[in-house]
């Protein structure tokens, strides 16, 4: 796996989880989690009905619990009290016995998988497309196991003594293409969707799409209604700002949002991004689509995910 391909933090926790930092706990697994379940039947996003008129909340695992045992950082986000998580390539490596422990912890707990990401290609890159396309029909088993139906995709990095434009124009193709493979395919009943990420220049000065305005040109580009852009408020905020502008004017290729204030990436509120604000325009705009979660907390993780929540879901 190349480097070059993820930003810093994906790279780093892909490392972790082949290295063996980031599994299972070791202990006897009782008949029921040695059985090969079939994927999680339940519906991404559920809220309670005093939650209804909002937009539903993820936990990205890795910024919060990636030192913990996979079930332990499970229990802990529904201590928190969320109903979805989304995963960096913490499957990659699993087996069957392990993706089975995997759902019944997701089960025991009330816990869906709304989006993952660990493809080691990104879109950009004319000369790895096959690859790409390849390694997305293979993440397809796993997506289905865990009944996610949501992978994000990242552009890769810019590659010398190819233009700007190629590399633009190789990031709509492959998606076109990739599209195409996706085409009509659901889990558990919810189409599959691939939702473009841009990394900020800061993060990773080699990546791609570094700002959202050229990704969402990508994304319109493709034209295709499974294929979304992952509006990353951290990175962009970094990047250009201007970032209630872009959910107005771009509500409706946004299939996903991240949180993390800016700077030092920690929660809603400890940086110069008004949340508040953030918040009251997805609601005013009636984005019912997940926001995740992706910050590195400054205190106990639980007691900043559930402070957390209660602030985007506070009356407006």
């Amino acid at each position: 796996m190349a480097r070059a391909i993820l930003p810093d933090f994906a790279f780093e926790k892909l490392l972790a989880i082949r290295s063996g930092r980031l599994q299972f706990r070791q202990a006897p697994a009782s008949p029921a989690i040695r059985a090969i379940l079939p994927p999680i039947a339940a519906t991404a996003g559920s809220s309670s009905s005093s939650e209804a008129s909002t937009f539903p909340l993820s936990v990205m695992l890795w910024t919060f619990f990636s030192n913990l045992p996979f079930e332990e950082q499970v229990a802990k986000v529904a201590k928190a009290g969320y109903t979805n998580v989304e995963l960096v390539g913490e499957y990659l490596g699993w087996s069957a016995k392990d993706f089975a422990r995997a759902n019944a912890v997701l089960k025991k707990h009330g816990i869906l998988v709304d989006a993952i990401a660990g493809l080691t290609h990104g879109v950009a890159n004319p000369d790895t497309r096959d690859a790409f396309l390849d390694e997305l029909k293979s993440a397809l088993t796993p997506m289905e196991t865990l009944g996610c139906p949501a992978m994000i995709v990242l552009s890769g990095n810019v590659i010398p003594g190819v233009t700007h434009q190629a590399q633009h124009q190789s990031s709509i193709e492959t998606l076109k293409q990739a599209a195409a493979l996706i085409e009509g395919k659901q889990i558990d009943g919810r189409p599959v969707r691939l939702l473009l990420e841009c990394i900020d220049p800061e993060e990773n000065p080699e990546c791609f799409l570094t700002t959202a305005e050229e990704a969402i040109e990508v994304v319109r580009a493709v034209n295709h209604p499974q294929v979304q852009f992952l509006y990353d408020l951290f990175h962009e905020q970094i990047a250009e700002g201007n970032l209630i502008d872009k959910l107005e004017k771009h509500i409706d290729v946004i299939g996903l949002i991240h949180v993390a204030d800016v700077p030092g990436r920690h929660e809603p509120g400890t940086g110069e991004i008004n949340y508040h604000n953030i918040y009251r325009k997805l609601v005013e705009l009636n984005y019912h689509q997940m926001v995740a979660m992706e910050f590195k907390p400054t205190a106990d993780p639980v007691a900043a995910l559930r402070a957390a929540k209660a602030f985007a879901l506070s009356p407006v």
